[in-house]
C-alpha cells in the first residue's frame, strides 16, 4: 500500500487520498453506462497518475480438513473431502477478487466516511 504522491495531477487532491489507503471509498468518475454508478472499494494505492482499489476480494480458502460445502456430487457422494485428488479443496473460480485502476483526471468524486 503506497503513497507516490508525484504532482502531475492536482497535489493537494491527491495527497488527501492518499490519507484513505487502506480505507473503503466510492468513487465517481467522468464516464457513462456501468461506470457511471461509481467505484467502491479498498483504497490500496495512490499515485499521480491513478488509484487502485480491490472492489470485489477473492473468498477465504476452503478447509482441506472438512471439505467445501459437503454437496453431492456428479456420483451421488458425498463432496466432502472426495478422492485423493480433490482433499476437499473448493475450486471456485467466481470469488478471486478484482482490482480497479482508475485516472485521477477522471475523478469526479470521492466519497469516504467521516470519520
Amino acid at each position: 500500500m503506497a503513497c507516490n504522491c508525484g504532482f502531475n495531477s492536482n497535489p493537494s487532491f491527491v495527497r488527501h487520498i492518499c490519507r484513505f489507503i487502506g480505507e473503503t471509498v466510492t468513487v465517481f468518475t467522468e464516464s457513462g453506462g456501468a461506470s457511471g454508478c461509481g467505484f467502491t472499494g479498498i483504497l490500496i494505492s495512490v499515485n499521480s497518475n491513478f488509484i487502485r482499489l480491490v472492489n470485489r476480494q477473492g473468498s477465504a480458502p476452503a478447509s482441506p480438513l472438512i471439505g467445501p460445502d459437503c454437496k453431492d456430487d456428479e456420483y451421488g457422494s458425498k463432496g466432502c473431502g472426495g478422492g485423493v485428488g480433490n482433499l476437499g479443496f473448493h475450486h471456485d473460480h467466481r470469488g478471486v477478487g478484482s482490482v480497479c485502476d482508475i485516472p485521477i483526471r477522471q475523478i469526479v468524486a470521492f466519497c469516504h466516511n467521516a470519520v
